[in-house]
């Protein structure tokens, strides 16, 4: 049987409808594809938020462990302070001893004291400072009580104050690295 040909009109009418139905077709993918492109872009953007904060969290860990990093150091080199203040303490006896004697033995201790000096500068500079305790109330954040003595005749009712200091406690930016070894009053 032979082919019946469509009108002329007819023909074009189902071309149109088949174009109107590819560009319907276009039109919902290209709005699914818009869709998900703003999914895609919105979720990108919160992983590039999320990912800052974290590496601004991590660069403050960072800076806090950097920060109290050089602790364990400064604390191998208090006792060598401690050494200084012990010698610093101490009363040579000068009675056999010469007037140039006398003056080399006094230039050593001053070299000596000029080089404490020097390590607690550089400790201050690093924000490592003496924690002050003589004549002030115990506290048990900065001291530690190595030992009670009966007050002083001139410090009745007085109890909990330090009345000497053993061995110097130091903090760091209000951390303290060791606490201050103190006598207290009862």
């Amino acid at each position: 049987m032979p082919e019946k040909k469509q009108p002329a009109s007819a023909e074009a009418s189902a071309g149109e409808e088949k174009k109107e139905l590819n560009l319907e077709e276009l039109k919902k993918k290209l709005d699914e594809c818009q869709k998900l492109k703003d999914e895609y872009l919105a979720g990108w953007q919160r992983e590039r938020a999320d990912f800052l904060n974290y590496k601004k969290e991590e660069m403050g860990r960072i800076g806090e462990l950097l920060k109290y990093a050089g602790t364990e150091l400064i604390l191998k080199l208090l006792p060598i302070l401690d050494n200084f203040e012990l010698a610093a303490r101490q009363n040579f006896p000068s009675e056999n001893l010469s007037g140039q004697e006398k003056e080399k033995i006094n230039r050593v201790i001053e070299g000596f004291l000029q080089i404490k000096k020097q390590v607690l500068d550089f400790l201050k500079s690093l924000g490592i400072e003496p924690i002050d305790c003589l004549g002030k109330k115990f506290d048990p954040n900065f001291h530690e009580v190595v030992e009670e003595v009966a007050p002083a005749e001139d410090s009745a009712g007085k109890s909990g104050i330090i009345i000497e200091e053993i061995q110097k406690g130091y903090k760091f930016q209000s951390k303290v690295l060791r606490p201050a070894k103190v006598k207290i009053s009862k």
